[in-house]
């Protein structure tokens, strides 16, 4: 029987591989060239970094990360030593797109601010980056797109530099992974120089690495009054938390935008099959046995009177309110890691049902697109 080391933190996990191989959870802080022992296979989150240091002279010879990025696995060193890695592709992108979502609601709802007729800049139009677009456009927004990976392939047709981008655009938010070398660097991305192109009073919105950003560079844009506010999700450094930057941000959160239970859910399925295929283990059609349900599933809606941005927005935030999460993580940033490992239950939009009162058809198609049931009463 095969030894598996396994993240604690993964959710669904327990009782999966039991009949099939002897499995130990453990921190993934704490995985370690010693923890590793006679396992053959990891499956791991962005906590436990893959390099020579924890591989060598182990039998690892499978890794799988819950997660979307890989900055924390060496693949040259991987792929050099015959170790097979995979990871999560598009798991939590529709996660991300009700964090940003909950983002633009809450600028409507608190800051009396209009989407339509907005611009609004995607870096990086990968799975999360066309969540982001398809839900932008739906608002009422306009989108420009930067992403030279896609240009390069696809044609520059629909794609701008990252200077045009920034300074059409009244939100930014960036959907790049972390590289740190190469000729799609994204390590400080966007730099002084580059915050020097935003648009006077524009949002930043970063909920992909840390690092994409440099912390220096964005607090003096914030300072100064070049941005008018940024939504950060993600630190360089983190789980230390710059907290200059931290009080500098309009909306602060613990790196749990991809955090909804049904995208924690996709990234174990996707593991797990993985492993499976792999070890050719009876696996590879696993699915969890069940999900929570949301604390209020049904939201009752009068559309009577109301502007429908307002309308959308108060529902959008029915599902997921990032000012709970900011409360709850200016409360103690230093409570990082325990605030993303006991993160409630957040719901996406197909777990809720909206009840209709005095509906109109573009209230109705609106949220049906947007992925709600819609009851009509």
């Amino acid at each position: 029987m095969i030894e598996i080391i396994a993240d604690n933190k993964i959710p669904f996990l327990k009782g999966a591989l039991e009949p099939y191989a002897a499995v130990r959870y453990v921190d993934g802080r704490d995985i370690s060239g010693s923890t590793l022992e006679e396992a053959v296979a990891m499956l791991i989150r962005t906590r436990t970094v893959c390099n020579d240091s924890l591989l060598r002279g182990s039998r690892v010879r499978f890794i799988a990360t819950a997660t979307i990025g890989f900055d924390h696995i060496d693949t040259g060193y991987c792929n050099a030593h015959s170790i097979n890695w995979t990871n999560a592709p598009g798991c939590n992108a529709s996660s991300v797109q009700q964090y940003i979502a909950s983002v633009l609601a809450s600028l409507v709802i608190r800051n009396n601010y209009s989407l339509r007729g907005k611009t609004i800049g995607i870096v990086g139009v990968g799975h999360v980056g066309k969540e982001v677009k398809a839900l932008a456009r739906l608002l009422g927004m306009t989108v420009l797109l930067n992403d030279p990976p896609r240009a390069r392939v696809e044609g520059q047709s629909g794609f701008l530099p990252l200077e045009e981008v920034l300074a059409g655009s009244d939100i930014v938010s960036l959907h790049v992974p972390l590289n740190r070398s190469g000729v799609d660097k994204s390590f400080h991305l966007l730099d002084q120089a580059s915050l020097e192109f935003c648009k006077p009073g524009a949002w930043l919105i970063n909920t992909s690495r840390g690092e994409v950003v440099d912390s220096d560079a964005l607090k003096h844009a914030l300072s100064d009054g070049r941005l008018s506010g940024a939504v950060l999700d993600v630190w360089e450094h983190e789980p230390e938390v710059d907290r200059q930057l931290l009080d500098l941000g309009a909306i602060a959160t613990p790196h749990i935008a991809g955090y909804s239970t049904d995208g924690k859910r996709n990234a174990t399925v996707q593991v797990v099959r993985s492993l499976g295929t792999h070890f050719n283990l009876p696996l590879t059609d696993w699915t969890p046995e069940a999900m929570p349900a949301p604390e209020n599933p049904v939201i009752i809606v009068n559309c009577q009177e109301v502007p429908i941005e307002q309308l959308v927005s108060r529902v959008i935030l029915h599902t997921c309110d990032v000012m709970d999460d900011d409360l709850r993580f200016r409360a103690d940033p230093g409570d990082f890691e325990k605030l993303r490992g006991n993160y409630p239950v957040r719901r996406e939009f197909p777990a809720y049902r909206i009840m209709m009162l005095n509906g109109t058809k573009e209230a109705r198609d609106l949220f049906l697109t947007m992925g709600f049931t819609v009851i009509e009463s």
